[in-house]
């Protein structure tokens, strides 16, 4: 029996169109819920009073227009991002035997992805894999989708993201992926995470590895999450934050929050939020066992790679091909240095699981 590959595109989903924003039917204890979490922060880390995370999101409007500049902008870069760094799209995981080669950091993408399940405590013992189902929520080429399939023998395994281009390259390479067992299922779809295809109650396990960020609406993505979220399942979280602010202060500083705005226009960032305000947010949701972890000190070689792999006379002609978008996402590169480099940029990790019914 071979595997199952497919990759599909709900009609109009395509660069945010109208089907992409329309709302869906809920069901279950996890899709009426109307908790109003107080954030402490707005815009680029602002401190607001008595202000939820929904007053601070954008409008309807500027949603749509973020997310077509998202898909958009992965469909553009995204070839040349695999072209020198492979299918996986995010930071690697770097220990002190990490050799810092273009080999050694992509080997240090997938160490990312198996030191994550580890932290959570995701194992063979804790799933059914005969029938387990994960969802990889922003799941650029599937990267993370295929290894955590294979590395599990899941029975399916389904990754969403924005990009077109992203989910028919995630079914191309898939289609030729020998390591994934012939029994799985495993499939990609053009689908908004604020608004997911999935019924009530899906997956065992829900991962989303730096996507958070793009979320216009950070309350309404870690409601998706746990509406999908099985009972008892686990819901994996890594996403780039802002420094949880210290006692006394009202604000980041004026030079974090420019730092924060330049680099939300080239990676078409909306606000962002601290750690905490995620914990508070799953808390609100009635998740249990919220566990977190700061692991800048663990990226901290990727960007300076990245930033090397551009001054290349490669990257620089994979840049000028693949067009403004790309070239001016590399062009604030040094900013994603210098933001983890003073702290204001924190990879944070947060875990939790559904409540059994």
């Amino acid at each position: 029996m071979a595997k199952m590959v497919r990759v599909g595109q709900r009609a109009g989903a395509r660069h945010g169109g109208p089907h992409a924003m329309a709302p869906r039917p809920r069901r279950g204890p996890f899709s009426g819920r109307n908790h109003h979490f107080q954030s402490h922060y707005s815009q680029a880390g602002t401190r607001t009073t008595r202000t939820s995370v929904m007053c601070a999101v954008m409008g309807e409007s500027e949603q749509k227009e973020l997310k077509r500049g998202i898909a958009t902008f992965y469909d553009e870069s995204s070839t040349l991002w695999e072209e020198i760094w492979g299918e996986h799209m995010h930071h690697g995981y770097y220990d002190e035997t990490a050799k810092l080669t273009i080999e050694g950091h992509r080997q240090a993408q997938v160490e990312m992805i198996d030191k994550v399940l580890e932290w959570a405590g995701v194992s063979l013992e804790s799933l059914r894999p005969e029938q387990a189902r994960v969802v990889d929520v922003g799941c650029g080429v599937g990267g993370s989708t295929r290894h955590i399939v294979s590395k599990f023998a899941m029975s399916y395994g389904c990754g969403i993201t924005l990009s077109p281009y992203q989910a028919r390259r995630a079914g191309e390479i898939t289609s030729q992926d020998a390591g994934i067992p012939p029994e799985s299922v495993v499939e990609f779809k053009v689908e908004d995470a604020l608004n997911q295809p999935f019924e009530d109650d899906s997956f065992d396990l829900v991962w989303s590895l730096e996507s958070g960020e793009h979320m216009p609406d950070k309350e309404r993505f870690v409601k998706e999450l746990a509406r999908v979220c099985k009972p008892g399942g686990r819901i994996i979280l890594v996403t780039w934050c802002h420094r949880v602010l210290e006692e006394g202060e009202t604000d980041l500083s004026a030079y974090e929050r420019v730092l924060l705005n330049l680099i939300n226009r080239a990676y078409f960032l909306p606000r962002w939020v601290s750690v905490q305000d995620y914990v508070e947010l799953c808390e609100a949701e009635g998740l249990r066992g919220v566990r977190t972890d700061d692991w800048s000190a663990r990226v901290a070689p990727f960007w300076t790679a990245v930033l090397k792999t551009a001054a290349t006379w490669r990257g620089l002609r994979g840049l000028l091909r693949s067009g403004a978008k790309t070239a001016r996402g590399a062009a604030v590169m040094p900013l994603m240095r210098l933001g983890f480099a003073s702290g204001t940029i924190k990879f944070n990790l947060l875990t939790c699981t559904k409540p059994e019914k």
